[in-house]
C-alpha cells in the first residue's frame, strides 16, 4: 500500500475519520481512528514505556489494525488505526 499524509487538526480526544479516496477511477472508503494512551492507564505506570503501550494495545477491539503510533508526550502517546476490513 503506498501512503499519503492527511493533516488532522489539533484536538486531543478520539478522532473518528472517514476518508474516501479514488485511485485510477476504484474508490475506496478508508476508516482510521486516532486514540490518546495515557501512561497513567498502565499498570505500572513508571515501566518502560513500549512495555506499557504494548499492554494497552493487547487490549484494543482486533477489528482495528495499528497505523501509525505518533510522538509521546509527558501524558499520553497517540495511536493511529486502520479498520481492518478497509486495509489492504
Amino acid at each position: 500500500m503506498s501512503y499519503i499524509a492527511i493533516p488532522i487538526p489539533q484536538e486531543e480526544g478520539r478522532h473518528d475519520i472517514h476518508i474516501e479516496v479514488t485511485v485510477n477511477n476504484q474508490k475506496k472508503n478508508l476508516h482510521y481512528k486516532v486514540e490518546l494512551f495515557y501512561w497513567d492507564d498502565c499498570q505500572n505506570p513508571q515501566g518502560h514505556r513500549a512495555d506499557c503501550l504494548s499492554e494497552l494495545l493487547a487490549q484494543h477491539d482486533p477489528n482495528w489494525k495499528v497505523y501509525y503510533i505518533g510522538a509521546p508526550n509527558e501524558k499520553f502517546v497517540p495511536v493511529t488505526f486502520i479498520e481492518k476490513k478497509n486495509f489492504s
